[in-house]
C-alpha cells in the first residue's frame, strides 16, 4: 500500500503544475483551475491502484480534467456574467514586446473564455497540449470527426470573438 503511495506521490508532484495549467486554459480561473485539478487528481487517486498500464495514466487523467471543466461550465452557479465595461489595461515599463505578448495572452484567454466548454477543450488540447486529433477523440470520449468540427467551429467562434484571424500554428496574426 505504501508502495501505491510513493508512486501516486511522485507522479502528483511531476503532473501537478502541467495538469493545473491546463485545467486554467479550460476555465480561465485560477480558483477554478486548481478546484478541477484536485478532482483530476482525486478520482485519478481512487483509482490509482486498479490501474495497470502506467502509460495511460497521462491520458485518463486528461480525460477527467477536460469532462471536469465541461461538467463545471454547465453548472448554473458557473456561469459568466458578461458586461459592456472593459477594465484599464494594466501598464508595463518592462518593455513593449513583453507588453505586446501580455496584451495577446490577455486577449486569447478572454477569447477562449466566450467559447462553448466543449470547443474550448478541445482548441485547449489540440492548439496548447498539442494532441492530434485521434488522442483529443479519446480524451473526450468522441469521433475523430467530431473533434474536427469542434476544432473547425471553435477556431470560427474565437476568430470572431477576437475579431481577427487566428494561426493555428500557435500566434494570432493580425
Amino acid at each position: 500500500m505504501a508502495h501505491h503511495d510513493d508512486e501516486f506521490a511522485e507522479y502528483f508532484a511531476a503532473k501537478r503544475d502541467s495538469v493545473r495549467r491546463t485545467a486554467y486554459l479550460l476555465c480561465g480561473d485560477w480558483h477554478r483551475a486548481d478546484d478541477l485539478a484536485q478532482t483530476a487528481f482525486v478520482s485519478l487517486h481512487r483509482r490509482w491502484r486498479r490501474i495497470r498500464d502506467r502509460t495511460a495514466v497521462d491520458a485518463y487523467l486528461r480525460k477527467t480534467l477536460v469532462r471536469a471543466a465541461i461538467d463545471e461550465s454547465r453548472r448554473p452557479w458557473r456561469r459568466e456574467q458578461h458586461t459592456d465595461e472593459v477594465p484599464e489595461p494594466r501598464g508595463t515599463d518592462t518593455g513593449d514586446a513583453l507588453a505586446e505578448r501580455v496584451s495577446t495572452r490577455e486577449d486569447l484567454l478572454a477569447g477562449l473564455a466566450k467559447v462553448p466548454s466543449k470547443q474550448r477543450a478541445v482548441l485547449v488540447l489540440r492548439y496548447f497540449e498539442g494532441l492530434d486529433v485521434s488522442s483529443v477523440a479519446r480524451a473526450l470520449g468522441c469521433s475523430e470527426g467530431n473533434v474536427k468540427s469542434q476544432t473547425a467551429r471553435g477556431l470560427a467562434n474565437l476568430r470572431a470573438v477576437l475579431g481577427e484571424e487566428v494561426d493555428t500554428r500557435g500566434r494570432a496574426a493580425g
